[in-house]
Formats: C-alpha cells, sequence, structure tokens
C-alpha cells in the first residue's frame, strides 16, 4: 500500500505539468507554423513584384520603344491571410561609376504581424526610382514607368488611373 501512495506523489505532479506543458507547447508550434507560412507568402509576393518591375523595365528599355508612359498591374492578391501589405522601393547604384547598373531594393511588410521581407531587382544604368508606396489593399494598385526622349526611365508604385 505504501508504495501506491510513493508513486501517485510522483505521478501526480508530473500529470498536472503535462497538462499545461502540451497545449503551451503545441500552441507555440502552431504560432511558428503560421509565422512561417505567412513569411512565405510575402515573399513570393515580393518576388513576384520585383519580377514585375523588372519586367516593365526591360520592355521599355528597348530602343524601339518611344517616349511615353506604361503602368501595369502585378495581378497580386489584395490581402494575405486577411491582412494587407505594403511595398517600398529603395534604388541604390551597385558601383560608384555612372553607367552602372542599379539595384532597387523591395520592402514588402505584411501589416499586424511584424513579418518584412526584401527582394532585390537588377535595373539598367537609366532608371531612376520616385519614393512611393504600393498598397496592397488598393483596387487600382499598380507599378508605373514613364519613358523620356533622353532614354531615362523612371519607375514608381501608382494607381491605375491616375498618378
Amino acid at each position: 500500500m505504501v508504495e501506491i501512495t510513493i508513486e501517485y506523489m510522483i505521478m501526480i505532479p508530473l500529470l498536472i505539468t503535462q497538462i499545461f506543458l502540451f497545449p503551451l507547447t503545441a500552441s507555440w508550434l502552431m504560432n511558428i507554423w503560421v509565422d512561417s507560412r505567412r513569411t512565405l507568402a510575402v515573399q513570393d509576393a515580393a518576388n513576384h513584384l520585383g519580377s514585375t518591375i523588372q519586367q516593365l523595365y526591360f520592355a521599355l528599355n528597348h530602343d524601339t520603344i518611344s517616349a511615353g508612359e506604361a503602368t501595369y498591374s502585378p495581378g497580386l492578391p489584395p490581402l494575405i491571410e486577411d491582412r494587407y501589405y505594403t511595398a517600398n522601393g529603395t534604388l541604390r547604384a551597385v558601383v560608384s561609376e555612372p553607367n552602372s547598373s542599379k539595384i532597387l531594393e523591395i520592402t514588402l511588410k505584411l501589416a499586424t504581424t511584424g513579418i518584412a521581407v526584401t527582394t532585390k531587382v537588377v535595373l539598367g544604368p537609366n532608371v531612376q526610382w520616385q519614393g512611393s508606396t504600393f498598397m496592397s489593399n488598393s483596387t487600382h494598385a499598380c507599378v508605373s514607368a514613364q519613358k523620356f526622349t533622353n532614354g531615362t526611365i523612371l519607375m514608381f508604385f501608382g494607381e491605375q488611373g491616375g498618378v
């Protein structure tokens, strides 16, 4: 009889600990999984947006394209897991030489989560970037570009039907 009591004295605290430990562990693992899934979705959107900008630049950079304006809707979903996201770009030269390529660094942030990812796009020396913000929940969000007669291409996030 004494042996059973000792076993209960050892096992009851362990069982009570497991009652609290297992749900907390499951919740912690689910949060990691959800954050990973969201980060992957935001990275996919950032890569798609970067690819859209690069394709628009290459299309306008061709010698047969004269001066003018172009807008392109990237076809991204307006929400990722019921949250909108924003994108901002920063342009910098690869090296300090005047005719070197430039890198556009695009940062996408998912609202209310703290998830932010960055993607980089290589563009030519004749590109300029106008500071702007891409708002995913805008029904007219797009990538806009203006090609000037001197061959310079000004790119920015805009709104279809207006800048």
